[in-house]
């Protein structure tokens, strides 16, 4: 158990940890999918791990989430209806909801708990995005939703956790999922997910989504961006029916970001946009050594 003024490790590799100091505790117990750890960090200000693995942290967590949403969904014409798988925080949504095109975001979750958790103790992440009238939330496995749900959206956006053993998400980066992901999305719709570490180390995760989505999508972009709290670049990656990120230029988005009434934002801009695809030489590299990820040979980080 942690405890006030104590210090927590965060145990990256077997050479590499990092320790946060606890200024204060707000919640540390198990869900039913995952354990749960919530406090305060002078530093970082307020602070989510899942799984031991930090998630969110009050400093940057902008960062994080404008990177995810904003190159999607500024790639897209006029997106209406936006699928969140995960994003128990709740900024995920908000950020969508930012776009005054979007009629509909529905987010789907299979840890109610931990939403629960995530609006008692942060609600600076969520700014009430769940009880917008536009927000529809839905508890349920992500893959049981992709696979029943008969409504098409424009974006598809996945802001789920890393794959470990015995975490709710292993199968939710496989070839077969992606496949049901890309039935679901209209004809001219757009995926994107959070896609792990691009660090010159631990980059195989990364990689191997960029490898197993250019088996089912005809366009693919992989992107990163550097997240202080995590201590490292971090990679999303953008799988198109249609749309590509790359051909939209800095005047369109300038053009959207007024006609959306998105002004309001602390990270991303049209001048940073491509900036995001410009991928370093090690990583390119490393591209060529992915794996294609199935049922049968997920990707599980090591605990």
């Amino acid at each position: 158990m942690v405890s006030e003024e104590s210090y927590y490790s965060e145990h990256l590799t077997d050479s590499f940890t990092r320790r946060f100091k606890i200024n204060k505790l707000y919640f540390q117990g198990k869900t039913k999918y995952q354990f749960v750890e919530c406090f305060y960090n002078q530093f970082l200000g307020k602070v989510l791990f899942l799984d031991k693995r930090i998630q969110s942290a009050q400093i940057d967590e902008y960062i994080y989430h404008e990177s995810l949403v904003h190159p999607v969904l500024f790639s897209h014409p006029f997106p209406q209806k936006v699928l969140v798988l995960g994003g128990g925080e709740g900024a995920t949504i908000r950020e969508v909801l930012r776009h005054s095109t979007i009629e509909k975001v529905t987010m789907v979750d299979i840890d109610k708990e931990l939403v629960d958790i995530c609006q008692k103790y942060l609600p600076e992440w969520s700014e009430g995005a769940f009880s917008n009238p536009r927000t529809t939330l839905i508890f349920s496995d992500a893959r049981q939703f992709i696979k029943e749900t008969k409504n098409k959206f424009d974006v598809i956006i996945s802001d789920l956790t890393e794959p470990v053993e015995k975490g709710p998400s292993v199968f939710l980066f496989t070839k077969e999922f992606f496949e049901k992901v890309f039935e679901v999305l209209k004809e001219d719709g757009l995926f994107v997910l959070q896609a792990g570490s691009t660090d010159p180390f631990y980059n195989q995760f990364f990689c191997s989504l960029v490898k197993t989505l250019e088996k089912v999508f005809p366009l693919v972009r992989p992107y990163w961006t550097f997240v202080l709290s995590f201590s490292m670049p971090w990679g999303f990656i953008i799988a198109s029916k249609k749309e590509d990120p790359l051909k939209i230029n800095e005047e369109e988005i300038l053009k959207k970001i007024r006609s959306r009434k998105t002004e309001k934002l602390k990270f991303y801009h049209p001048g940073l946009h491509k900036g995001y695809f410009a991928l370093p030489l090690y990583l390119i590299k490393s591209l060529k050594q992915g794996k294609v990820l199935t049922d049968k040979e997920p990707f599980i980080w090591q605990q």
